[in-house]
């Protein structure tokens, strides 16, 4: 988001549930970290990770879920990669709401979570398709 404030009216395109943690996530985090953010925002998801106990990817699944993150999906596994998509209505008006979003801080927790339940040293980088409303996320095996 720019500079300029934003108007009130603006505030109906968030998900009723979700609004404080949006205008926290996406205008006070950002300001508060500045230049630093993408990086803050991973380590910040690693840590997070790091502190909730689960030991399979349908826990990760759900913590996605009941966090309002989003439907976390596998598509494709291979030796040094997986491919996984976020998608949800949640995930529709985040992308179409008139504030800047990422999602550094789910990418930090999925390669945590990836690191947690395989042993294996990982990195997570993703892609957000405006079109399909839909966010890919590839795990990197670094080991």
């Amino acid at each position: 988001m720019d500079e300029k404030q934003m108007t009130i009216t603006k505030l109906d395109t968030f998900a009723d549930e979700t609004a404080g943690q949006d205008m926290l996530r996406y205008i006070g985090l950002p300001a508060l970290l500045g230049h630093e953010k993408d990086s803050l925002l991973y380590f910040m998801g690693k840590q997070l990770a790091r502190n909730i106990e689960y030991d399979s990817l349908e826990d990760v699944y759900y913590i996605f879920q009941k966090l309002r993150w989003g439907n976390l999906e596998l598509i494709k596994e291979k030796r040094q990669q997986i491919i996984l998509h976020l998608m949800s209505d949640d995930i529709v008006r985040r992308l179409s709401s008139p504030i800047e979003t990422e999602f550094r801080l789910e990418s930090g927790f999925i390669a945590e979570s990836f690191q947690k339940i395989t042993q294996r040293k990982t990195e997570c980088f993703e892609t957000i398709n405006q079109r399909l409303y839909r966010v890919e996320f590839k795990v990197y095996f670094t080991d």
